[in-house]
C-alpha cells in the first residue's frame, strides 16, 4: 500500500486530491498549517470519511525537521502548500518568499535526502502558476466583453518567455525553477504544473483568490462584490477534479519512464473553457435568478493579466489528458456544492 504526502492537504485542491487518492487505496499524509479560510472545515470533511489510511499533521512548511520526516514515509509528494495571494505578497513579500521559496525547496532537501534511507526516492508533483509568464508582450483585441489573443491561436505554451511580475510571481517562479533544477542536478523524479484558475467544491475563495467560487458565493448570499479592472479580463478555468486526474496520470508515467521528470506542463481549461468576468456575471445572474447581482469597480491589481488562456497541446500528448468537465458542467457542480449550509453560512 503506497503512501502519499499531500502539503497544503487541508486547502481546495489538497482536500479533493486527498479523497482520490484516499477512494484510490492510498495511504495519505495530510500537511497543512490549517491558515488558509475553510482549511478546518476541510479537515473535519476529511476526517468524516474516518478512514485509518489518513493521518492529518499540523505544521509548517518552513519547518525543514519535520517535512524530512514525513517525507522518509513517503512513495510521492503533491506539494501544494504556498502563499497564494498576490495582493498578499505585494503587502509582505518576505513572508512570501519564506512560504513559496524556502518552503519548495526544502521539499526538495527533504526527498533529495531520503536517498540516505531508500533505494529510490518519491516523485514529486509541484503546482506552479501562469504568474510566471507576468504580463504577456503579445497582441491582444477587445470585444464588449473579454479581450482575447489575436496571434496566439492556441493560447499560452511552455515555450513562453518568463517573466516574474509581482513578488508572488518571483517566489513562485523560483521555486518552479528549482523544482525543474533538481530533476536535472540530483535525479529528481519531478513535474511542474502550471496551472490557471482552479475551481470546484471545497473551495472557500476569497477576494484575493478562488475567484470563481468568491463570486459565486457572495452572489447566492445577495452581497456586492468588486470587479478589479473592467471586469473584460479573461481566464480559462479547469475544474478540480480534472486537474487531479492530471496529477494521477503524472505519477503513473514518471514511475515506468524518466521521460517526464523535470517537465513543465500548462494546465486549465484550454481555449474550449474560457470565462471573462462580465460574462460569469451572467451567469451569476441565470444561476442565481438574480438579474441585479451587485458590484462595482475598482482599479486594476498589480499583476494582474487581461488575458491568459493555457495551450494544453503538451500535457494532451504526453499524458494523454485532456479536461473533461465543461465550464457549464462544472459551474452547475460548483453550486450544487455551494448551495449547501456549510457554504453558506458566515
Amino acid at each position: 500500500m503506497a503512501t502519499i504526502l499531500i502539503t497544503g492537504g487541508a486547502g481546495f485542491i489538497g482536500s479533493n486530491t486527498a479523497e482520490y487518492f484516499l477512494n484510490k487505496g492510498w495511504r495519505v499524509i495530510v500537511f497543512d498549517n490549517f491558515s488558509r479560510e475553510g482549511a478546518l472545515r476541510n479537515r473535519l470533511w476529511l476526517e468524516s470519511f474516518d478512514a485509518p489510511r489518513l493521518k492529518i499533521v499540523e505544521g509548517d512548511i518552513r519547518d525543514f525537521t519535520t517535512l524530512r520526516a514525513l517525507v522518509r514515509r513517503a512513495d510521492a509528494v503533491i506539494h501544494l502548500a504556498a502563499q497564494v495571494a498576490v495582493t498578499t505578497s505585494v503587502e509582505n513579500p518576505l513572508h512570501d518568499f519564506e512560504v513559496n521559496a524556502l518552503g519548495t525547496l526544502n521539499i526538495l532537501e527533504a526527498i533529495r535526502r531520503a536517498a540516505q534511507y531508500r533505494r529510490a526516492t518519491p516523485p514529486l508533483i509541484f503546482m506552479s502558476t501562469n504568474k510566471v509568464y507576468g504580463n504577456i508582450d503579445t497582441p491582444i483585441a477587445l470585444t464588449p466583453t473579454r479581450y482575447y489573443f489575436t496571434r496566439l491561436r492556441s493560447g499560452i505554451s511552455e515555450k513562453t518567455q518568463l517573466d516574474f511580475h509581482s513578488p508572488y510571481g518571483c517566489s513562485k517562479g523560483a521555486a518552479d525553477q528549482y523544482v525543474r533544477d533538481y530533476a536535472r542536478i540530483y535525479g529528481l523524479k519531478t513535474v511542474v504544473f502550471r496551472s490557471s484558475c482552479i475551481y470546484g467544491a471545497r473551495q472557500f475563495g476569497t477576494e484575493d483568490q478562488g475567484w470563481v467560487a468568491y463570486l459565486a458565493r457572495k452572489a447566492l448570499l445577495g452581497e456586492a462584490f468588486t470587479v478589479y479592472g473592467d471586469g473584460k479580463q479573461v481566464r480559462d478555468v479547469l475544474y478540480v477534479s480534472d486537474l487531479i486526474r492530471a496529477f494521477d496520470a503524472a505519477l503513473k508515467y514518471i514511475k515506468c519512464s524518466k521521460y517526464i521528470s523535470g517537465e513543465i506542463f500548462n494546465i486549465g481549461g484550454g481555449l474550449e473553457n474560457t470565462l471573462s468576468l462580465l460574462e460569469f456575471i451572467e451567469i451569476l445572474r441565470k444561476k442565481t435568478q438574480n438579474p441585479s447581482v451587485a458590484y462595482s469597480f475598482a482599479e486594476w491589481r498589480p499583476g494582474d493579466q487581461k488575458v491568459y488562456v493555457s495551450d494544453i497541446t503538451k500535457l494532451k500528448k504526453t499524458l494523454g489528458w485532456k479536461p473533461f468537465i465543461s465550464v457549464e458542467a462544472g459551474i452547475d457542480r460548483l453550486f450544487n456544492w455551494l448551495r449547501s449550509a456549510e457554504c453558506t453560512e458566515h
